[in-house]
């Protein structure tokens, strides 16, 4: 990882926290109204599901099919997540599957880990957030390599090229959304830019970032998988579903995080892609028989 590369993932760290700080401040002194929750849920429901459907379940693990429209829009929608280029994001995450806890995996809480709680303490870190401000360890994955289909899809290779006009769109929406449902105020759009976007932002890379390293290790276990991968049920419906991270492992290409009826209900992202089923927006969606569940399940135990 190139020197300015790494400055610019820290500023990305950085920035959003700063404005979590600030955020808090003016929390304690009222400075947030409706308006400003109704903006950051919007925001953050949106790319949120940008990076669950769209960056994860669409296109790193195709686990439906949709149009080019729908395909461009799931690709928008996860880059203004800021959490990384659609087809960089992409091949980091094959490459996680590729080598699960094991040498090679870009950010797992295991590898390399020394004994003892410091140890367990740089491991998570390692995996929440270390890995993408440092070189060492074991290096981001090659597009070419781990994503020839996006990288040959001309429409997505412009979302990816055009990740920073992205970047600035979803802090330009909030506030012009601020600034528009508060009477057309100047701290309107300032309270619309600091809770939908630098707040939102933080908050859904805090919560994304802990599946790579909370969901690797905390949790519950019942598929035979060689991994660490756990499932976080707190975790669930603040991930949009991504917290049934063990069930994801064992079923890499389901649809559907949430596998037991109780774990759909807390699957926003499953929930909504049953509903652009129905609606025909998307086919040849995923599922995982029960059958086959069982039998993985039965597998661990025997």
């Amino acid at each position: 990882m190139s020197r300015a590369h790494r400055l610019t993932n820290l500023g990305a760290v950085l920035l959003p926290f700063a404005a979590f700080v600030a955020a808090i401040v003016l929390l304690w002194h009222r400075a947030v109204g409706w308006t400003d929750l109704a903006i950051f849920t919007v925001f953050y429901i949106a790319t949120g599901f940008g990076i669950t459907i769209g960056y994860h379940r669409l296109f790193t693990h195709r686990a439906f099919e949709t149009s080019r429209a729908m395909r461009v829009t799931f690709a928008i929608l996860g880059s203004m997540a800021v959490e990384g280029s659609v087809i960089t994001w992409v091949a980091d995450h094959r490459k996680h599957h590729v080598y699960p806890d094991q040498e090679g995996d870009p950010h797992s809480p295991h590898v390399g880990r020394k004994p003892g709680v410091l140890g367990a303490l740089h491991g998570l870190w390692h995996a929440h957030l270390g890995w993408m401000l440092t070189g060492d360890g074991h290096g981001r994955a090659s597009a070419h390599r781990y994503a020839p289909d996006l990288v040959k899809d001309r429409p997505i290779r412009w979302v990816n090229r055009t990740f920073l006009m992205w970047v600035g769109l979803t802090l330009a929406l909030p506030a012009l959304a601020g600034f528009a449902l508060s009477g057309f105020t100047l701290a309107g759009a300032l309270t619309g830019l600091l809770w939908g976007g630098l707040v939102r932002i933080f908050l859904l890379h805090h919560v994304t970032w802990s599946i790579n390293s909370v969901c690797h290790f905390f949790g519950r276990r019942r598929f035979a998988t060689d991994d660490e991968s756990r499932n976080v049920f707190w975790l669930a419906l603040p991930s949009l579903g991504e917290a049934w991270h063990h069930n994801h492992h064992a079923f890499p290409t389901s649809a559907f995080h949430g596998l037991r009826p109780w774990e759909k209900l807390a699957d926003p992202a499953g929930l909504a892609i049953v509903t652009m089923e129905k609606l025909g927006l998307i086919w040849n969606v995923v599922r995982i028989s029960p059958e086959k569940q069982a039998g993985k399940a039965v597998a661990q135990a025997a």
